[in-house]
Order: structure tokens, then sequence, then C-alpha cells
């Protein structure tokens, strides 16, 4: 489970001869990002009572809650569902992290611009931090990451690591995953039991912003350069992306853990469509939704990819393009 894979990459590295400020927008996300640097191992207080009988993340955030599959558990049985829920869904974070962490690093080498390169490198260093402030949480409050890297993310992360350019990687990165994870940090920081997690989510939120900000400033005018082909190419890889993403966050290994067979896990699936089809669901996985699909559609408008050939892919995750 903790063995590395190795990934072939290919992109041009830019070595800059001149430095002038001549993306000012960027160079004011680069001076943000100096100033809002945080501390993982002294800014978190990570002595914070915590009763793991409680669980960590709110239950109706589970997908069986409420439900004749979460109504038989026993009070114990419900928190150690809870605790493995929880180990799978913030390990899928932390793989993020990490993953973001190596794409950034490509992206100082291939991105035009002293503005550009600069703010990437405090990307690299945000996503580092996060990477250490969510292992050294699942390692001490969960027991260690249990669960692999799904298919979904490696399939993501290998893409755009072996992408050349750096417009695929930004769009998988900043406009795809980072809109996702946002919502997610925002909904954890809001409804977990732990207040050591909802304190570390609201430290990651506050570089978050700014990362999306990067694609929300540097694609536009790419974009709307492209030759028709090229932004077609453009929508159908974010269309992948998204459905990737969206359609793969379903933690089938803690159920198969836990004894759900088959025929459970098809019914689990059916009750999870029902809920995001519908106006079931609870208050805080509403404002998750809301959120996640007015900042995609959002940016998607920013960047100039919010066309009627998206509509198809959006609709298919349950996203509404306006008429």
């Amino acid at each position: 489970m903790n063995q590395p894979h190795s990934i072939a990459t290919q992109h041009e590295t830019l070595f800059e001869h001149g430095y002038p400020i001549d993306a000012p927008d960027l160079r004011r996300l680069y001076e943000n990002a100096k100033r809002d640097q945080w501390n993982a191992a002294k800014d978190i207080d990570w002595n914070q009572p915590f009763d793991p009988a409680d669980g960590v993340l709110a239950d109706d955030l589970i997908d069986i809650y409420n439900t004749p599959h979460w109504d038989r558990l026993t009070r114990e049985e419900r928190a150690e569902f809870n605790r493995r829920f929880a180990n799978w869904r913030l390990g899928v974070l932390l793989y993020g992290e990490h993953g973001a962490m190596l794409v950034c690093s490509q992206l100082v080498e291939s991105v035009s611009g002293s503005d550009a390169k600069l703010f990437q490198a405090t990307q690299v260093m945000d996503e580092a931090r996060h990477t250490e402030v969510l292992a050294r949480y699942v390692e001490q409050r969960l027991g260690g990451l249990r669960y692999p890297l799904p298919g979904f993310e490696k399939e993501l992360f290998d893409t755009m690591l072996g992408e050349r350019r750096w417009t695929i990687k930004t769009i998988g990165l900043q406009l795809v995953a980072e809109t996702f994870a946002v919502a997610l940090f925002r909904m954890l920081a809001e409804s977990s039991k732990d207040p050591l997690l909802r304190q570390i989510c609201q430290y990651i939120l506050q570089d978050e912003s700014r990362h999306m900000g990067f694609g929300m400033l540097s694609l536009p005018d790419v974009v709307g350069e492209m030759t028709d082909a090229e932004r077609k190419e453009l929508e159908e890889f974010t269309q992948w992306a998204l459905v990737r993403t969206l359609t793969g966050q379903f933690p089938e290994p803690v159920f198969r853990e836990l004894g759900f067979d088959d025929k459970d896990i098809k019914a689990i699936h059916s009750h999870r469509r029902e809920r995001a089809a519908g106006a079931e669901g609870s208050h805080f996985r509403k404002l998750f939704r809301k959120d996640l699909h007015g900042t995609l559609l959002g940016n998607l408008q920013k960047v100039g990819l919010l066309t009627e050939r998206m509509r198809p892919g959006l609709e298919s995750v349950g996203i509404r393009m306006p008429a």
C-alpha cells in the first residue's frame, strides 16, 4: 500500500533571463503567499481534546446514515465506521495534496514569466505543508493511512504529471481538483466533530483560494487565443477530469472491509444517486453541492470553457449549466 509508483514525465523547462514585474496580479498573489505562510508544527494546537468514540466526521456525511444499514449498527460500530470512513476521505485529500505538490513543482519549470514562477514556488511549499499536516493528523488521530491511492486519483494525477502542457496541468489541478478540495475542506471545517480537524481545514483554506486564483489569472488569455480545435481538446480534458473526480468519491474499500457485499453496495449506490438527484440530504451536503457546483460553473465561465459542448459532461455529474 505504501510503495511509490513512477510516472514518465515530459515537459519543457523555461529558464528566465529577465525578472520584470509584468504580471502584477500574479505578483500580488506571490506577496500574499509570503504574508500568509503558517507552520503546521507551531500554529496548530495538536493537543486539543477529542473522544474517538464520538467519531471524526458528522454522521450524516456517511453514505449509509439514516438507512437500515446504519440503524442496525451499535454505537461502537458506528464510531468505528466513522473513523474508517474519515481515514479513507482524508487519505484521498492527503494523496491529492501530495500530487498537487508534484504538479506544482513541474509548473515552476514550465510556466513563463518570473511572476508565475515565483507564485508556483510558493504553492509547492503550501502543498508540502498540507501534505505534512494531513499526514500527521491521519497518523495521530486515525492510526495511520489505511487505504491505498484510489484508482481515479492515480489516473488523474498520472495524467497531469505526464502531460507536457502547463495548461492541462493547471486545468486539472487548479480548476478541477482544487475546486473540489476547497468545497470539501470548507464542509469539514464547518461540520467535523474534531476541533483539531476543523482548525487544520481552516488553515488549509487560507491557501487554497490563492491556488485557484492562479488558474483564473493565467488561463483566460491563453484560452481566448486558442483555435476551436485546441479549445475543444481542453474542454474534453476538463470534462474527463470532472467525471473522474466526482464519480470516484465512493469509499468501497471501507464497505468491503466491514462486511458489506455486492448487493449492499449496489443499494448504497442507488441511495446516493437518489439523494443527489432530490432534495434529500444533510444541511452540510447541500451546502457542499451548492458551493462546488457554483464555483465550478463560475470558474469555467471565467477561463472561457463554459460552452455548449460542456453541457452533456457537466449534466452527467449533476451540474446544471444555465440555459
